[in-house]
């Protein structure tokens, strides 16, 4: 367990000499302690955007060790830089909500690891347009609401349902929304309220297959690799910035049944990679892509 004096300082500007030197410098100055650090200039292509990224685990000492204190201590770099920063105190769980359909492989995965230990969250709630998983949510003691959307729902319907999930992450203070196979296109107006705090995975194939039974689809064309990549929810479906994506190599001998196992294992390793580095702070959004620190 991370102790009060723990932080992570995550920042970005416009990319310019000397910011490596100020920050670091800024924080020595304090008696604060830099546990390890990773930056990255986004400067080496046509296509960068020019920014500077910045992640220092550090401790800070008793008198410093808050979040406002520590935004005030950097308010003159701040300005100099143009910097957006943020200070994370290590010693707070993130709080996360699981949104689900019917296919409960991810959230599972998910629930047993933060029984386990190995990944440092606090479930605030599942939320599911099937009752399906009510049990399961009762076995790790975790409220579960059910929002039900009949088939053809009115986007008036679909939206209301939402509000509901808004209300639920302001009133539980949730830090993050995990789409664990949540089978429900997003509202423009929802995707905003959660932009940069929800993150979804899906499957993906080269070349892609849609609609129902995407596996069954993969096994007909042979495909040879399947995967999953999780990324930001935004309005354009299954568009938003990449945190992580892997693949595993397959061959004729397996069934539409075994690709489906296969991907399923893939989209669950995938997408507790993408929490775990989102909830350590290690992913800053850089446009349309994301930086990841690991």
């Amino acid at each position: 367990m991370p102790s009060a004096s723990e932080f992570v300082l995550t920042l970005s500007c416009r990319d310019a000499k000397g910011i490596v030197h100020a920050v670091s410098g800024l924080l020595y100055q304090a008696g604060c302690n830099i546990v390890d650090s990773q930056q990255f200039g986004d400067v080496q292509h046509a296509d960068s955007t020019g920014l500077f990224f910045m992640r220092v685990h550090f401790e800070a000492p008793e008198h410093l060790a808050a979040p406002g204190l520590l935004e005030g201590l950097f308010t003159d770099v701040q300005g100099r830089f143009g910097m957006e920063v943020h200070f994370h105190p290590l010693a707070r769980r993130p709080r996360l909500l699981l949104m689900v359909s019917k296919f409960g492989h991810c959230l599972n995965d998910l629930l047993f690891r933060v029984q386990s230990g190995q990944l440092p969250v606090d479930v605030a709630g599942i939320v599911s347009n099937h009752p399906d998983f009510a049990e399961l949510a009762a076995n790790y003691a975790i409220p579960f609401h059910h929002l039900p959307l009949p088939t053809g729902s009115a986007a008036e319907v679909k939206r209301a349902q939402e509000r509901q999930v808004e209300a639920l992450v302001a009133e539980r203070q949730v830090d993050l929304v995990v789409l664990a196979r949540y089978m429900q296109i997003l509202s423009p107006e929802f995707c905003r309220f959660l932009k940069g705090r929800a993150i979804n995975i899906h499957h993906s194939f080269l070349p892609s297959f849609k609609g129902a039974k995407p596996y069954y689809q993969a096994h007909e064309r042979g495909v040879k690799l399947i995967g999953a990549t999780a990324h930001y929810v935004t309005d354009e479906l299954d568009e938003g910035p990449i945190i992580e994506q892997d693949v595993a190599r397959v061959d004729h001998s397996l069934s539409p049944e075994d690709l489906t196992a296969v991907g399923r294992d893939v989209e669950c390793v995938v997408l507790a990679r993408a929490v775990r580095w989102h909830v350590e702070h290690r992913v800053l959004l850089n446009g349309r892509k994301t930086v990841v620190f690991r």
